[in-house]
């Protein structure tokens, strides 16, 4: 059965109300809007993502993490118009200029709650099995709703005020105001997210974050730093066996201080060491590769006491040559760098990781990128990770 092509549109609009520039607001260091694109190309359903928006940084942020990007028209910018305008000229416009028509349509919110490529996956999984015409998340709801009367009495909305144990009521469920899909045909007749059939996909309870709730966004930053620790560490081994380093721009923040009578020295972060220390003691080796022959380096790794290989004109043959005597499965060792010289390196373990300011050229050689820069706590985020991933945390 062929897949249906899906999709994935994200409205972001600078001027919709209840926080200023909310579709750019940063959590953990990622832009929402970013933050909605990585996770809709993650999705394994949607065919193809756009970001609708009248904001130049938004604009620039959403083209960044790869979304194709629509100019919204100034008359889509007041809110009565909802998403479904933008969502209306993103089809009209795409299948006029494009004759373009795709079979369904994911609407993701990234002024809502932080979604993940799994909630959209579910969305779109759940309307086909069910064969609904639209579909959203929502998350399990046991809210007791009240309404009071022009005389000042309560009356009971959702629930009959004489049952008072949860366990003996339907079950209710809360829009989660993330993700909604549609049958695009459909959707263009009734101008309405909602039509015809409509299916529910629960999704988890925490995922419950409204970036408009001045509450809200500091528990939307926590949520989205803890999703990427969490994917960080499912891309580590199982069993991690080794963690082999670079030094320069690893350990250390890339500049190099030079004396008069030509004496380097670096500034290394205390945090690291201890996170060497910590693998060190639980016996997890740790290990330097360098092509870099100055003392200052030797000195670093004696005083971690861990071994340093350093002046290597090939790293990548060193390490493998290291891990081959040391009886290291290399599918189960990590590395870290920062640089092109490291390209080798990380092609040669089970889980090659760089830094939060690695070079361009060697990030695709990566499982994955570390929040921190070199020299700023990068190594302890990654040995933290790593502690954790063998329960040691």
């Amino acid at each position: 059965m062929t897949e249906p092509s899906v999709l994935c549109v994200i409205p972001a609009s600078a001027n919709s109300k209840g926080a200023a520039r909310k579709t750019f607001a940063v959590a953990a260091e990622l832009p929402l809007v970013a933050d909605a694109v990585d996770q809709a190309r993650a999705s394994k359903s949607v065919s193809r993502v756009v970001v609708a928006t009248d904001d130049k940084e938004t604009a620039v942020a959403a083209a960044r993490s790869g979304a194709e990007v629509l100019q919204r028209p100034a008359a889509l910018d007041g809110d009565q118009d909802g998403s479904e305008a933008a969502l209306l000229y993103v089809l009209e416009t795409l299948e006029q200029t494009e004759g373009y028509r795709p079979e369904l349509l994911a609407c993701v919110q990234c002024t809502g709650p932080p979604s993940t490529a799994a909630d959209i996956d579910g969305t779109i999984r759940t309307l086909l099995e069910l064969g609904a015409d639209s579909a959203l998340a929502v998350v399990p709801s046991h809210l007791s709703l009240w309404r009071r009367a022009s005389d000042g009495s309560a009356a009971a909305i959702n629930h009959d005020p004489t049952v008072c144990r949860r366990q003996n009521r339907e079950s209710e469920f809360m829009e989660a105001g993330s993700v909604y899909v549609m049958r695009a045909g459909g959707f263009r007749l009734s101008r309405y997210r909602f039509f015809g059939k409509t299916a529910l996909h629960v999704i988890p309870r925490d995922r419950l974050l409204d970036v408009s709730d001045p509450t809200d966004p500091p528990r939307v930053q926590v949520g989205l730093a803890e999703r990427a620790r969490r994917e960080r560490l499912a891309l580590l081994p199982e069993r991690p066996a080794v963690l082999a380093l670079d030094f320069d721009g690893v350990m250390t923040d890339n500049r190099v201080l030079l004396s008069a009578d030509g004496t380097e020295s670096v500034v290394c972060h205390r945090g690291d060491g201890m996170g060497i220390e910590r693998l060190r003691r639980a016996g997890l080796p740790v290990a330097v590769f360098s092509n870099e022959t100055d003392p200052v380096v030797g000195a670093r790794c004696a005083k971690l006491r861990v071994p340093c290989l350093q002046g290597l004109d090939d790293k990548g043959a060193a390490l493998r040559s290291w891990l081959a005597e040391q009886g290291i499965d290399p599918a189960n060792a990590v590395f870290l760098g920062n640089d092109v010289n490291d390209r080798a390196c990380l092609r040669a373990v089970g889980c090659g990781v760089v830094v939060g300011d690695a070079h361009p050229a060697v990030r695709p050689y990566a499982r994955f990128e570390l929040e921190a820069p070199g020299g700023h706590g990068a190594v302890r985020e990654l040995t933290d990770l790593i502690e954790a991933r063998l329960g040691l945390a």
